[in-house]
């Protein structure tokens, strides 16, 4: 009778043992291309309008400063996908990536982890990794390139006192209207019936679902109306505005450059204020679309057991120092926005600690019960979310371009290295966000250069990174 009483007990209380019959949350993850952090209009660095990012900020908790790696190609969307579907710093996961489909069967994947959790995995738009999406995930569609199709009228424009050859909103330049609908638009709506397949299962599997946008990457295409919004007299010249970077070939970031040869050099003001027009109204365009999927979400009833993460893959220089692209290791090109909402997440809350937008990778395991597995190396930062941890997991951030530059931050210290100048820059970004005054040569810059070069090589150490600094600037390497 005790025995019976005991086995009673253990099948109708299985709480008690660790268990739980709650079904597992929902895991939505929208991923921009391209998108840099200052481009959400609830932040109040930029003038645009993000109404939906904004709403998201508003019911969730914002990482204001988080980070991209870097990246070993020019193709920088590809180190930050490969980092964030392994789990792996930047050069584990160059290693990864060059045998990234053994990696997914094997099992060393985001969404294979997720499987395994008992979520039903969903995924659309760019893809750029090397594992083939249609096995990374259940359902699969409308899987995209690193970008859409560009037309040779889409470079170097627009030129001062000539017509310009290109438009966004004309269609017949394919792009993202390549099959007749705006690609933004097309994600939207897989997304839509994802939650209806979703919704199916309601009972039997939580979600995950990877949607992630081109936008706004280039060719920086919307319909008219958008572009309209942003008539050039309301556009603003990035304060760090040059004509040309002094440095551009020695940082392998030339104007030959696929991302930098869309403008015409030297830049002209004129030009970056047509670039930054269409960047704005993309990035807009996207934010509608986004719009779509968050109430189509709250609309099918599982919106309260979601979790929701937003980022992007990289930042963009869109004119600042003159440079067009993300092959850099300022802020706008390695800084992206950060958000995250959910069941405990903070409403209305902002977070200054430094991280990395891979960190969503751990967070969401850690959502689905996954014990982080030893060769992820990013962090679960929902303790940080929800104000359980009150420090950042990184006591420094790295940042990596090629054989050509590095950088190193600490607090709000910053040194960007070009070993094939040789010089090294030093900025003090919480007074100078925008990185306007390289303070090297002061007495306060020397002192830095001193503390943070070394720390720099240490941390090159822990990364795998066999750049050795020390060759170009051998009276620093001889004090460590």
């Amino acid at each position: 009778m005790i025995l019976k009483y005991i086995l009673l007990l253990v099948f109708t209380l299985p709480i008690s043992f660790g268990f739980s019959n709650e079904k597992k949350p929902n895991i939505l993850f929208i991923f921009a291309d391209d998108q840099c952090y200052e481009t959400i209009g609830a932040l109040g660095i930029t003038d645009i309008e993000t109404p939906n990012l904004d709403r998201l900020m508003e019911s969730g908790t914002s990482f204001t400063r988080a980070y991209n790696m870097g990246s070993w190609s020019g193709a920088v969307c590809v180190a930050s996908r490969h980092m964030l579907n392994t789990g792996r710093f930047i050069w584990q996961a160059q290693q990864a990536s060059n045998d990234a489909e053994k990696e997914r069967s094997s099992g060393r994947w985001w969404s294979e982890y997720l499987k395994k959790a008992g979520y039903k995995t969903y995924m659309t738009g760019k893809w750029h990794v090397r594992a083939s999406a249609e096995k990374c995930f259940d359902v699969v569609s409308n899987v995209r390139g690193g970008m859409p199709n560009q037309t040779p009228e889409g470079y170097n424009r627009p030129l001062v006192g000539m017509p310009d050859p290109w438009s966004p909103y004309d269609s017949t330049f394919e792009g993202f209207w390549k099959g007749g609908k705006h690609w933004s638009e097309v994600t939207a709506d897989d997304a839509i019936s994802f939650f209806k397949e979703a919704k199916k299962h309601l009972q039997e599997e939580p979600f995950f679902a990877y949607v992630a946008f081109n936008a706004p990457h280039d060719p920086r295409q919307a319909p008219k109306s958008f572009i309209d919004k942003y008539p050039l007299d309301r556009i603003k010249i990035p304060p760090s505005f040059l004509s040309e970077y002094p440095y551009k070939n020695e940082i392998k970031c030339p104007h030959n450059l696929r991302d930098e040869r869309l403008a015409p050099m030297p830049r002209t003001k004129h030009s970056i204020k047509v670039n930054r027009q269409e960047y704005y109204a993309i990035i807009t365009h996207m934010d509608e679309q986004i719009g779509k999927i968050l109430d189509e979400l709250e609309n099918s009833g599982m919106g309260k057991n979601t979790y929701i993460f937003f980022s992007a893959d990289h930042g963009l220089g869109v004119g600042h120092h003159g440079l067009l692209g993300k092959q850099n290791l300022y802020e706008h090109s390695t800084r992206v926005p950060f958000i995250v909402k959910g069941p405990g997440i903070p409403k209305k809350k902002k977070i200054t600690a430094p991280i990395y937008l891979q960190d969503i990778m751990p967070s969401t395991l850690a959502i689905a019960g996954v014990e982080k597995p030893n060769h992820v190396q990013f962090h679960n930062i929902l303790p940080l979310a929800k104000g359980q941890d009150k420090k950042s997991p990184y006591k420094e951030i790295y940042g990596a371009y090629l054989d050509a530059q590095r950088s190193i931050t600490v607090g709000n210290t910053k040194i960007l290295v070009y070993p094939n100048v040789p010089i090294i820059r030093v900025y003090d970004i919480f007074r100078d966000p925008f990185e306007l005054k390289d303070i090297a040569k002061t007495k306060k810059g020397k002192s830095i250069i001193a503390q943070l070069f070394p720390r720099l090589i240490r941390l090159q150490n822990q990364m795998g990174d066999n750049l050795d600094l020390r060759k170009s600037f051998p009276s620093l390497a001889s004090k460590i």
